[in-house]
């Protein structure tokens, strides 16, 4: 989505910038390892696809897509590659049956020093005030590994409530309605800082 390719967001521990071309080498790196594609329902990509992939995120108006950061390390010479922890996803469409714009989110940290810090929390409070604050939606939802107890404990501390199970894929749905009350209650828990992103220099690379 172009909607988030000239900004990035600040929070007090991460920092999220628009997945670019220069991202995609460590980001494949993260992929290659079998345990995040199974907990992200990834499949292998090789990293000319990769490549492929950050454009598609660029591009389609139905997903919106930000590179983590940890803060403290972006702000030692602002190096982005060094700081990069994790992504964090949209996917938007329209549910006939309810006449409704949903998006469903997910997040993935994937350096295993920067887990337990709280910086899933800061990210997908930051995430739902952006898209519930720059696009029209009715309604947030997330998918998690029924065994993904931390994920399941997140979402419920943002209000979010269980709407289904999938047993063959081992996923359970959860939902929260954007509605006047939790818009406030947000509001609350955190500042949505919008900043301009400047450097924006793609590397050349050869196809893979």
């Amino acid at each position: 989505m172009h909607l988030n390719e000239n900004i990035k967001l600040l929070g007090k521990k991460i920092v999220l910038v628009p997945y670019e071309a220069r991202h995609v080498p460590k980001y494949h790196d993260w992929m290659s390892n079998e345990t995040l594609r199974q907990l992200t329902a990834s499949e292998q990509l090789t990293l000319s696809e990769e490549y492929l992939m950050q454009q598609s995120w660029r591009k389609d108006s139905d997903k919106l897509t930000f590179i983590i950061l940890d803060a403290d390390i972006y702000a030692q010479d602002n190096d982005e590659l060094a700081a990069m922890v994790g992504d964090t996803n949209l996917f938007l469409r329209h549910d006939p049956d309810s006449n409704q714009s949903v998006a469903e989110a997910e997040i993935m940290i994937a350096e295993p020093q920067a887990r337990g810090k709280g910086y899933g929390r800061e990210v997908m409070l930051l995430m739902l005030k952006y898209a519930q604050s720059q696009l029209e939606l009715n309604k947030f939802e997330v998918k998690i590994d029924m065994d993904n107890a931390v994920s399941v404990r997140l979402f419920e501390s943002f209000q979010f409530v269980e709407t289904g199970r999938v047993e063959v894929f081992h996923e359970v749905t959860m939902q929260r309605e954007i509605t006047t009350e939790w818009i406030d209650w947000l509001d609350k828990q955190v500042e949505l800082k919008i900043v301009s992103y400047k450097d924006r220099l793609e590397p050349i690379h050869a196809a893979q």
